[in-house]
């Protein structure tokens, strides 16, 4: 079991940038792979970005490529997604999770993290 804590989230411009992390405890990140998703009110959790165990592989979502960057550091147990070039349709709440793959579909994780809200202004 894993718990999950993402940290970085809040008000910016823009055109700014944001780096998300997010902390795991208990067994180690290293063993899952992770994603981020987001969800903005009144809409469905979009998959946003997600890399397999070893940071070989990062695979993200059409609306968020070019723009994200998702990376992990296992030695500190903590993946990171960096945001760039922050657009108003980007707030949302953001998440991590942690599982077996990674899979675009939120359903096949089984572990997350409680959120961090990103709030983007014009």
């Amino acid at each position: 079991q894993v718990q999950l804590v993402e940290s970085g989230g809040g008000l910016m411009q823009a055109g700014g940038s944001l780096k998300l992390s997010c902390a795991a405890s208990g067994r180690t990140a290293s063993s899952y792979a992770m994603g981020w998703f987001r969800q903005a009110p009144g809409k469905e959790r979009e998959f946003v970005a997600a890399i397999t165990r070893t940071g070989s592989n990062t695979y993200y979502g059409d609306s968020v490529k070019g723009r994200f960057t998702i990376s992990r550091d296992n030695s500190k147990n903590t993946v990171y997604l960096q945001i760039d070039s922050l657009r108003p349709e980007d707030t949302a709440v953001y998440y991590c999770a942690a599982g077996a793959a990674p899979y675009s579909n939120w359903l096949n994780y089984g572990y997350w993290g409680q959120g961090t809200q990103v709030t983007v202004s014009s």
